[in-house]
């Protein structure tokens, strides 16, 4: 994979530039990675949320780009459209990449798939004062900090490509959610953050218990929250994302 930004023509601001020329770097250079076969095809300019498509498999990305990394939240379109697309079936995935202008090379790319946006993910930005030119319009921000570190599936990071084959497994082991409710996912990556917060790969029981008072606040009218972590921890398990190492202790399968 050439990590090469090319030039694909003039425009007045740097950040326009930057969006055709990363848009272009995609199209050129990344493979499906849902499926892994040939590349992406691009939509029609201005589509109202996404931007690629797998002609194979039929899923949707979305691209957002910059030289700094992603930090707590990202800026993205109309907030009605995307409320409405997260409760379809075509909501897309989202490839978030860095860039250095400088030395015109993309330095990080990762794909979040769909599975991990949830409605409360999605944050209402006031809308456009009157002497805008969209007046009145209301955008969204994307939480990216709700979203689990294991979520963020890099085929590019700090520069390094990562083998299609260890890109292709960890987008197949965290297919499992889509078969959740939306109220199961928000459950199931609540509890993925609070492991992954502990900072190792093997951790206790007792240690998650430690994350009560917080998922009592997430999911106040829950009443029993010990047994639901047991439960979420049970499923996580099953579906490969945790091992079970001996009685109330676990290890991650991977480094988050």
């Amino acid at each position: 994979m050439d990590l090469t930004l090319r030039e694909t023509g003039f425009y007045e601001s740097g950040s326009q530039s930057a969006r055709a020329w990363t848009e272009s770097w995609v199209r050129a250079s990344v493979y499906r990675p849902a499926c892994g076969a040939g590349r992406l095809s691009s939509f029609p300019a201005n589509a109202p949320v996404a931007d690629f498509f797998c002609p194979m498999c039929a899923e949707q990305f979305e691209l957002k780009s910059q030289k700094t990394p992603f930090r707590r939240k990202v800026a993205d379109g109309a907030y009605k459209t995307m409320c409405e697309r997260l409760a379809s079936s075509e909501n897309p995935n989202l490839f978030l990449l860095n860039y250095d202008r400088l030395n015109r090379r993309v330095t990080n790319v990762a794909v979040v798939p769909k599975q991990f946006f949830v409605r409360d993910m999605i944050e209402e930005r006031k809308p456009l004062g009157p002497t805008a030119r969209r007046a009145g319009w209301v955008g969204c921000n994307i939480l990216l900090d709700q979203v689990p570190a294991s979520a963020r599936i890099f085929l590019v990071r700090d520069s390094a490509v990562r083998p299609k084959e260890a890109v292709l497994e960890d987008w197949r082991r965290l297919l499992f959610l889509r078969d959740e409710g939306e109220e199961a996912r928000g459950w199931l990556m609540e509890v993925m953050r609070c492991v992954e917060s502990l900072g190792r790969r093997e951790f206790a029981l007792h240690d998650v218990y430690r994350f009560e008072e917080h998922l009592s606040e997430v999911y106040p009218n829950n009443r029993h929250i010990r047994e639901k972590i047991r439960q979420q921890l049970q499923v996580l398990r099953d579906h490969g994302y945790l091992e079970f190492v001996s009685r109330g202790s676990y290890r991650l399968s991977r480094p988050a």
